[in-house]
């Protein structure tokens, strides 16, 4: 079943939401309508044969499925990689509230496609930021266009989430070709798109150590690695010492090459360092900011392609006759009819526009910090960071539940590989673990975002959504104003405790509190796109809004009481003996 880009949807959350002005408010229209006939008409028909055949490791070089490299050559023809770059970069200056969307659409319609550019995003983000002006002449305006990807390798075997146990050695050279620069040897594991035939040249971010750094975390440093060497105009010339070892065979994504790269084998691959010695995870952390908003983005792409599926499946399948249906009324009607089935996909679609809603807010948080200065600066940027962890844990936790219902809806055949429903299930899975696994989301809330400035940033954000109960006025919103003024109590306590308890403990209750977060802060913002919906007097439209709200208010809000014995119950979890287990 074909997917569609929810046009009107995306435009209303934007509008509710987004913060688009000027230019950017005027461009909308025509970006997202061409973003979405090219996700319809050449993403999408890759991504089934794209799971199946998967990409191949062949004499040393990675081979994608048919028609990845036709895609990606009319993306970086239609300048897409560079739709929210700034201008002095090469870019087109777009707001990231509007690319947004647009990654939503890509990763919609075949995300082991989308993972390419998501990373290449991140790159250039990070390399923005930090590089040198020599590194962003030669390497940035390549980026941005499209011509050449971007990759962050960070993992090792025995170093994954605990990033300070990681071995890559970096050992500094100076001579007349390359000038000062590092030998780079080491191994890296789980590295996406790693290697593979879209592109001339991969530029690879590589965190490693120098010979004299300090143990742990306070001792990597950032490193610029080419698969070509750029010769004397800039063009790839000859091979880097690195290369991809193998690809790994994973639940899913399957048309992404997932690679364990090899550094150094030879004389060392030739690298150069980003930033200051010993202050690369500062760097990357750029780029790892920029996935996770991407990566909580996949979950929303997800979760939307697998409600479509759902729900053109319902409402073709027939069986049986509905609960309060006449037997002798003639023909059966599909089976969205049964009330069960239509809460299931009422389920999954408030879930979508929740987590849309949320993923375009802190896309436009971003968006402001960009924008202005000084103290306005300040709180939006820390309005961004307090969001990134729920966009990205929520979100794809999330997500995972939607692609499973999405089977559910189809019963055993859901199951089969044929109807392409598991597929969706089997891709969603990863998100909540790349990019920082989801416990490390809530710990980074919990430990940094509300430990830094003791939950201000937080207690900013749930005055404002007191203030907007109150224009919640509307006879139509007096059941979903009282969920929303309940959940939004149980956030406040919650982030009270928080902010006063034992690290341990609340580490432990960090993960109900994301959920908790991301529960309310979705139905807040479901009411403001319901209320948006409502000012526009299309009959339909506020309708559905209204109803889609409620529903969320009855089946997700309405547990938000219930999230705080788990946030404020951790010595529980502390107390619990290892060895009972």
């Amino acid at each position: 079943m074909p997917y569609a880009a929810p046009l009107a949807d995306m435009r209303l959350v934007l509008d509710a939401v987004g913060g688009l002005s000027g230019e950017a408010a005027e461009l909308a229209g025509p970006v997202l309508e061409e973003a979405a006939r090219f996700a319809a008409s050449e993403l999408d028909p890759l991504n089934q044969p794209g799971d199946r055949t998967g990409s191949v490791l062949e004499n040393g070089i990675v081979r994608t499925p048919a028609g990845f490299r036709e895609a990606y050559r009319q993306y970086i023809e239609g300048g897409w990689m560079g739709l929210a770059v700034d201008t002095e970069h090469g870019g087109q200056g777009l707001p990231s509230a509007l690319s947004t969307p647009v990654v939503e659409m890509l990763n919609s319609a075949c995300m082991g496609w989308a993972l390419c550019p998501l990373l290449s995003a991140g790159a250039i983000d990070m390399l923005a930021a930090h590089g040198s002006t020599e590194q962003k002449q030669l390497y940035l305006a390549k980026l941005v266009s499209g011509e050449w990807t971007g990759t962050m390798n960070l993992t090792e075997p025995q170093a994954g989430s605990d990033l300070g146990a990681l071995r890559t050695r970096a050992v500094p050279q100076k001579d007349e070709r390359w000038g000062e620069h590092y030998r780079i040897t080491g191994q890296k594991i789980f590295i996406t798109y790693g290697d593979h035939d879209l592109t001339d040249n991969i530029i690879h971010m590589v965190l490693a150590r120098t010979p004299d750094a300090p143990p742990g975390s306070r001792g990597i440093s950032l490193f610029l690695v080419p698969k070509f060497l750029p010769n004397g105009e800039g063009r790839p010339g000859e091979r880097n010492d690195l290369r991809p070892l193998r690809l790994e065979e994973k639940l899913g994504i399957h048309a992404s090459p997932t690679c364990v790269m090899s550094y150094g084998e030879g004389e060392g691959a030739v690298g150069w360092r980003i930033g200051d010695e010993n202050r690369g995870l500062e760097a990357m952390f750029t780029m790892m900011n920029s996935e996770r908003l991407g990566v909580g983005v996949q979950g929303v792409a997800i979760a939307e392609r697998a409600y479509q599926q759902a729900r053109d499946y319902a409402r073709t399948r027939v069986q049986g006759t509905p609960i309060g249906m006449p037997r002798d009324s003639g023909a059966a009607p599909p089976i969205v009819y049964h009330p069960d089935v239509r809460r299931m996909l009422l389920w999954m679609r408030a879930a979508t526009e929740a987590m849309r809603a949320l993923a375009y807010l802190a896309a436009a948080a971003i968006d402001a910090g960009r924008a202005t200065t000084g103290e306005a600066q300040f709180r939006a940027q820390r309005r961004a960071d307090l969001l990134i962890p729920v966009v990205k844990a929520w979100c794809t936790d999330l997500g995972v539940e939607v692609a499973s219902t999405g089977i559910q809806v189809h019963g055993g055949m859901g199951y089969i590989e044929e109807t392409g429903a598991a597929q969706y299930l089997r891709d969603a899975r990863i998100a909540p673990i790349y990019e920082g696994t989801n416990g490390i989301q809530a710990n980074d809330l919990v430990g940094r975002k509300l430990g830094r400035d003791r939950g201000e940033a937080a207690r900013e954000l749930i005055a404002e959504m007191r203030a907007n109960l109150g224009e919640l006025d509307a006879p139509e919103f007096a059941a979903l104003r009282q969920r929303l003024t309940d959940a939004t109590a149980a956030l406040d306590t919650a982030t009270a405790y928080l902010v006063t308890a034992e690290p341990a403990l609340a580490a432990a209750g960090s993960v109900p509190y994301l959920h908790l977060c991301g529960t309310v802060l979705g139905g807040w913002l479901m009411a403001r796109v319901a209320a948006l919906a409502l000012q526009r007097h299309d009959a339909g439209l506020s309708a559905a809004k209204l109803a889609t709200a409620r529903f969320y208010a009855e089946h997700f809000l309405a547990r938000a009481q219930a999230y705080l014995p788990a946030v404020m119950g951790g010595a529980t979890v502390v107390d619990f003996d290892p060895d009972w287990l």
